[in-house]
């Protein structure tokens, strides 16, 4: 199988690393394609750029997974990066006649509005607070119009190897504990990249949407604490903590795991663990 990686960064790295285990073809783009992988075919392209041409694309390319990384967490970027940029892989396609038999968007839980705590999947209406994430609710649509067997894959908070702000907050002492319950969800970067490859070589073809995100939706205050004990510092002090972005809700990953996958870290403890214990490297 050959599959083109449309935007590799971390994740899109470590999902390209996955598929080349497995014996696929990947080539990946990005700006900067000097820090991939010498496994992947690459090409330098800036997906933020609409004067950037876009590379011709392999006829026999079977899968893409569109993956890209805002250079800033505007609504100019988010709009360059995710929706114009959508738009003109399909152009691509297109022009050199192309037709993949899956088309993955790695797309966000932000989409979601505020349930008040309570539980949410892949039939909960999409309600976006914010103008990014209004962007990738569009970037969705666009991409179940003009791909002919799409898979949206909405993430909730990515952790792992880097991914330190939570630890370095608790560690530095610079954290505040809620005073009421502010409900997080999540998903270790290796599971993010598993379930990318997962949906991309399931048969018989996956559902449209799917949210990823781990088995266990947890109060701030219990990773916190969790963090703490772990790193042996004192426990957070009380005060104003940050709301997530998206709204306060549990997200369900029932019908991720109906499809057969399985967590490598199946909640936060084990994955802060591994990410505690140095294991695993972010990619450049």
């Amino acid at each position: 199988m050959k599959v083109l990686v449309v935007g590799a960064g971390d994740l899109g790295t470590e999902a390209g690393l996955r598929f080349r285990a497995a014996g696929h073809h990947v080539t990946a783009w990005r700006r900067r394609p000097e820090v991939l992988p010498t496994e992947f075919a690459t090409h330098r392209v800036d997906l933020s750029d609409p004067a950037t041409a876009l590379p011709a694309i392999d006829p026999d390319t079977d899968t893409v997974v569109f993956t890209p990384a805002a250079p800033e967490r505007s609504e100019e970027a988010y709009r360059r990066t995710y929706l114009d940029a959508a738009r003109r892989v399909f152009d691509a396609l297109a022009r050199d006649g192309v037709s993949p038999r899956r088309f993955l968007l790695v797309s966000s839980t932000a989409v979601f509005g505020d349930a008040a705590g309570g539980w949410v999947d892949e039939d909960t209406e999409v309600s976006p607070r914010t103008a990014t994430a209004r962007i990738l609710a569009e970037t969705e649509e666009l991409v179940r119009r003009s791909a002919a067997a799409p898979v949206i894959l909405r993430l909730a908070g990515i952790y792992g190897p880097g991914r330190n702000h939570l630890i370095s907050q608790v560690r530095d002492g610079n954290a505040r504990t809620p005073d009421k319950t502010v409900w997080t969800n999540r998903i270790h970067r290796d599971d993010a990249a598993a379930a990318i490859v997962h949906l991309c070589t399931l048969e018989p073809a996956p559902a449209q949407l799917y949210l990823g995100v781990d088995h266990e939706p947890a109060g701030l205050a219990e990773v916190q604490e969790f963090l703490a004990q772990s790193l042996g510092v004192p426990l957070p002090v009380a005060g104003e903590a940050p709301v997530n972005r998206g709204g306060d809700r549990r997200l369900s990953n029932a019908l991720l795991l109906s499809t057969g996958f399985k967590f490598t870290f199946p909640t936060y403890r084990e994955g802060y663990a591994s990410v505690l214990a140095g294991q695993g490297v972010r990619h450049p």
